[in-house]
């Protein structure tokens, strides 16, 4: 695993699933190869009243109703859409599914403007082709294919980004759990083998890009995943994030908590002011997401690492949240500059402690910017 640069959910927690796996004695639908339980339990780690030998990490933090939902749909017919603002987790809690049930979260579709159909159902080997003509042993199955298959999840990410000819294309797929190959004279259908699913992610904020049809939304579970709003579970989120950065980059820095503090009150901070502003020059482009707090933490906690003192300062951690913010020119600078003035300016001359160093980095980062 060292030689890889980001490790699939299956791979980075083998250990932890192998030991899953080997005890666990519940019902299986289909072809899982965890019970629903233990699903739950990979993803939601281990409590006391689970009764197993060994602690099982939590890996995806949020109301644990929308997990049980997710594989609740994952063990009918139907498509699970998880739904939320970016950077709200939906992408890490597809990939644990798919770890968890198929042991492979790797059959993915990204849905762009560019994707076609053949990026969900099959293309062609084309000097195969020309060689010998078309045949199974020619044809190039889509990652939704090679789920089908196997009886695996399949995964299509930001599926609002995707033309409506492709979004057509997966309801024949989610309805009738085959693909039709009419180039080929036999063998010219592939069926989906049980426990064969579908789990979908969508942008809230894409929506008017292209809208899903009536038909192809009857064909999913909606799980919606709001942002995390939760001062204790963002905490707990991000620290988790932070450690992981960490262990992954063999960086031995101190991060004071006092400054996850101020990262954690920072975000909570532009968010209520985004709540209240009037129009969308007042707000910061940014969502303003957990994704994107980790994002702000990460970058800090770098330029510390090699240019810093090995130490996260509240200067760097201000420079690196205006930096990651400011992306329009001037409206997003004077979003940020308005709340340094009338929020932070106040605290740091009430609560002192780190907050005045903050104030002092992120007035130099955004006159460095201006």
């Amino acid at each position: 695993m060292s030689d890889l640069l980001r490790a699939p959910a299956e791979i980075k927690y083998a250990e932890e699933l192998d030991w899953l796996e080997s005890v666990d004695d519940g019902p299986k639908p289909f072809s899982w190869r965890l019970s629903p339980k233990m699903v739950r339990l990979f993803i939601l780690g281990s409590e006391r009243a689970d009764g197993i030998d060994r602690e099982i990490s939590q890996k995806w933090f949020g109301d644990r109703s929308f997990v049980e939902r997710s594989i609740v749909t994952l063990a009918s017919d139907r498509g699970l859409l998880l739904i939320g603002d970016p950077g709200t987790g939906k992408s890490w809690l597809a990939e644990l599914l798919s770890a968890a049930i198929s042991r492979n979260s790797t059959l993915v579709v990204q849905g762009t403007a560019g994707t076609t159909e053949d990026h969900i159902k099959y293309s062609w080997n084309v000097s195969m082709v020309i060689a010998k003509g078309q045949s199974r042993e020619s044809m190039i199955p889509s990652p939704i294919m090679t789920a089908m298959e196997q009886g695996s999840i399949g995964r299509f990410e930001e599926l609002t980004r995707s033309t409506s000819d492709v979004q057509d294309a997966l309801i024949s797929i989610l309805s009738e759990k085959y693909i039709s190959v009419p180039e080929l004279d036999s063998d010219n259908i592939v069926f989906a083998k049980p426990g064969f699913s579908v789990i979908a992610t969508a942008n809230s904020r894409d929506r008017g890009v292209n809208d899903l049809s009536s038909a192809l939304k009857r064909r999913f579970n909606f799980v919606r995943i709001p942002v995390v709003t939760n001062k204790k579970s963002e905490a707990e989120i991000v620290r988790f994030r932070t450690e992981e950065l960490l262990r992954r980059h063999r960086i031995e820095l101190d991060v004071p908590p006092m400054l996850l503090d101020v990262l954690l009150q920072s975000f909570a901070d532009l968010r209520a002011s985004a709540a209240a502003a009037g129009s969308d020059d007042e707000r910061l482009e940014s969502a303003l997401s957990t994704a994107e707090q980790i994002g702000v933490l990460e970058d800090a906690i770098l330029h510390s690492n090699f240019f810093g003192a090995h130490t996260l300062t509240a200067r760097t951690l201000a420079s690196s949240l205006v930096g990651s913010l400011a992306r329009r020119d001037p409206e997003d600078l004077a979003i940020l500059n308005k709340y340094l003035h009338g929020v932070v300016e106040p605290r740091s001359k009430e609560a002192g402690g780190s907050w005045p160093e903050f104030l002092e980095g992120g007035r130099d980062a955004i006159a460095t910017l201006s």
